[in-house]
């Protein structure tokens, strides 16, 4: 289901060349495990972001950096294969783009190793370009990026009255400056937990843990996978979405898709809780094809 509008999305995040790997389990510390078969494949949490938002309907502006490679050529290409505006993607010399490692194992689950590369050496000061935020409705941020670059972004936005959505992931400490610039923040269970202290395996536990966080931040929200996600504004009743049973292919990108959708709609002025219907029907079609 398609946004109907066209909104803009101003993405601001990691480009990662995926490497990724299937096997039958991801192997232990000192074990050799035989894999299947593996692939190459467009990754990093905002350049992922931004193909889902583009794909759900909406205008992408995206903002980060590759290497003057092969692997920053094919992440070049793919973003605007999907229509992603890549105008502003900064290359730098002498560094290597962005990569990552994952091995899927037979379960569907994965585990994944990073290497950031040129996603480092975003200049914070190019983010101070009227052009990029004019109509924007909603930034898209995640952790993949320096915390010199997220918040650069975040104060650029707020001066213009855009909103900041954060997706924390991977978990790290935030400044209570950053904080405070965040308008939403979207965790999934397992940073939920790192956040909040506190185990979150089912709904209940996730809508706990969004409460706990809206201490922190206006707009909550915890997926946890196939239980759900759990949404809430401070001020308002909680929203419990319910998971869509598919048959799993693979949780890879799961995330990302469910940001991107729901950043598309929420920039288009969708309510909360139909951003959260959106994104969650995307996020299920993602797992099982």
């Amino acid at each position: 289901m398609n946004i109907p509008l066209r909104p803009v999305v101003v993405a601001v995040g990691s480009l990662h060349y995926d490497i990724m790997v299937d096997a039958p389990d991801r192997p232990r510390k000192g074990e050799t495990v035989t894999g299947f078969g593996w692939r190459p494949k467009f990754g990093g949490k905002g350049g992922n972001q931004a193909v889902a938002a583009a794909r759900a309907g909406a205008d992408v502006r995206m903002v980060g950096a590759v290497g003057d490679d092969d692997f920053g050529r094919f992440l070049l290409a793919n973003l605007t294969a999907a229509g992603v505006d890549a105008s502003r993607i900064a290359h730098i010399a002498g560094r290597g783009s962005g990569m990552s490692v994952a091995i899927s194992d037979s379960s569907g689950d994965y585990g994944a190793v990073i290497v950031s590369g040129a996603n480092t050496a975003l200049d914070p000061q190019s983010l101070d370009d009227p052009a990029l935020w004019r109509d924007a409705g909603v930034l898209v941020l995640q952790n993949e990026m320096p915390d010199a670059v997220n918040l650069a972004a975040a104060r650029a936005a707020k001066r213009v009255g855009v909103p900041v959505c954060l997706n924390a992931a991977p978990h790290r400490s935030l400044t209570d400056e950053f904080v405070a610039l965040v308008d939403i923040v979207m965790v999934n269970a397992i940073e939920a937990e790192q956040f909040c202290g506190c185990p979150v395996g089912d709904i209940a536990s996730a809508l706990g843990a969004a409460r706990l966080l809206s201490n922190r931040f206006v707009t909550v929200v915890v997926t946890a996978g196939a239980d759900g996600v759990a949404g809430l504004q401070r001020g308002h009743e909680p929203v419990v979405v319910r998971a869509i049973p598919v048959r799993l292919i693979s949780t890879h990108g799961a995330g990302d898709v469910f940001a991107g959708t729901f950043a598309a709609a929420f920039a288009a002025g969708s309510a909360f809780a139909v951003c959260l219907d959106l994104a969650n029907q995307a996020a299920a079609r993602h797992v099982s094809t």
